[in-house]
């Protein structure tokens, strides 16, 4: 099983019908193949699969098949038969056997389980059946179930990677307006995104809370802070979470940035933090020292030894710190100056066991430091300490 997972105008229609025409009439395979190609709907077969821009008819220089509407099915000249379904009907595929099969945007198929399954069991000819499944993707329990398989080769393409195929200003209006956005990455980039059940966080709520452009009428900031969760190890998979968040005026926060750093060495990750200090001109940087102790200071303090460095310990469980920062969250007293998808990634996919993955929630426990910094100690409102 192949399946491609494109954003639009990535290419993958042109990629499923040059991939049929191919097995159509590449010498060497016995002729009379049958191919089922499905859609959800007849109508879509048609319109997208068979006659649009870049349907089998449109790309076939030669050997060009024939359509027999009448049939619902297309004929090319060594006798090679593509028969059209539709996920509406489930039932049409009991009965028919094939060679291959072509599924087109299975994401958005009217049963997409049940038209799947009948399709499943209908091929059977050859000595090699393949299934080329095309789609944007979304997070369905089928397209979840044939990622985690392991005859299913996944390949994913952005809408980026066809830029000289689509209209000038296309691609600039398409990241000025959905760039960094749940929506955007599903429909330009091609990526898979679903959200845990039992995540503190979902991405809908976030968007919400996401300003593009100025940060409104709140005024400049009145306390920034640089938040770091040292890496436990060194190599390719360690990341050093670094989060800079600010508190305006109105007393709510602002994420301004995620500078984390991956596969770095202590001196790599301690300039990051440095340079981060620097460019948002920062009042504090805000250190974990549970992993590195004071060895994550002194880092620090031989990058920049004028380098203002609170430590924090944690004395409770990740899921118990990050709590009352959801909880800030849902009053809306936390919002994001941009879209940073591998912070909101961790996000919405930390639940009371951690990551789906098993991997340190890094970007997320920077986040919840500096965010704790801001607005839990002390409720993040200024005071005079002495005249």
């Amino acid at each position: 099983m192949w399946l491609l997972m494109g954003g639009r105008g990535s290419g993958k229609t042109r990629a499923g019908a040059e991939w049929v025409h191919g097995l159509a009439t590449m010498p060497g395979l016995r002729p009379g193949l049958r191919i089922a190609l499905v859609a959800e709907t007849l109508g879509d077969a048609r319109e997208v699969m068979i006659d649009g821009i870049s349907g089998i008819c449109r790309i076939a220089r030669r050997n060009r098949p024939d359509f027999e509407a009448s049939r619902k099915r297309l004929v090319w000249p060594n006798g090679t038969v593509a028969q059209i379904f539709s996920s509406e009907d489930p039932e049409s595929l009991r009965g028919p056997q094939f060679d291959y099969a072509w599924a087109d945007e299975v994401g958005k198929w009217r049963h997409p389980q049940e038209t799947f399954d009948m399709l499943q069991f209908g091929l059977r000819l050859g000595a090699d059946p393949r299934l080329l499944i095309t789609t944007t993707p979304r997070p369905l329990p089928l397209l979840k179930a044939l990622m985690a398989e392991p005859t299913t080769a996944t390949r994913r393409i952005r809408t980026l990677d066809n830029a000289d195929n689509l209209a000038p200003g296309f691609l600039e209006a398409m990241a000025g307006r959905y760039g960094g956005t749940r929506l955007g990455r599903q429909e330009l980039d091609g990526e898979m995104i679903a959200d845990r059940d039992d995540a503190l966080w979902s991405r809908a709520a976030i968007e919400a809370l996401t300003i593009r452009g100025a940060l409104g009428e709140a005024g400049p900031l009145q306390r920034i802070v640089v938040a770091v969760d040292p890496p436990a190890g060194i190599g390719a998979m360690s990341c050093c979470g670094i989060v800079v968040a600010g508190l305006d005026r109105t007393g709510r926060a602002v994420v301004l940035a995620d500078c984390s750093i991956e596969g770095a060495s202590p001196a790599g990750w301690g300039a990051a933090v440095v340079r981060a200090y620097r460019r948002f001109d920062a009042d504090r940087v805000v250190v974990e020292v549970n992993q590195g102790g004071e060895m994550v200071s002194a880092v620090l303090k031989g990058i920049d030894a004028g380098l203002p460095v609170s430590a924090v310990r944690a004395t409770r469980g990740k899921w118990l710190r990050a709590e009352p920062i959801a909880a800030l969250y849902e009053q809306g007293r936390v919002v994001h100056a941009g879209a940073f998808a591998a912070l909101v990634d961790q996000m919405c996919d930390f639940g009371p066991d951690g990551l789906s993955n098993g991997r340190s929630p890094d970007r997320l426990d920077a986040l919840v430091w500096a965010l704790t910094a801001l607005m839990l100690e002390g409720n993040g409102e200024p005071r005079v300490r002495r005249i």
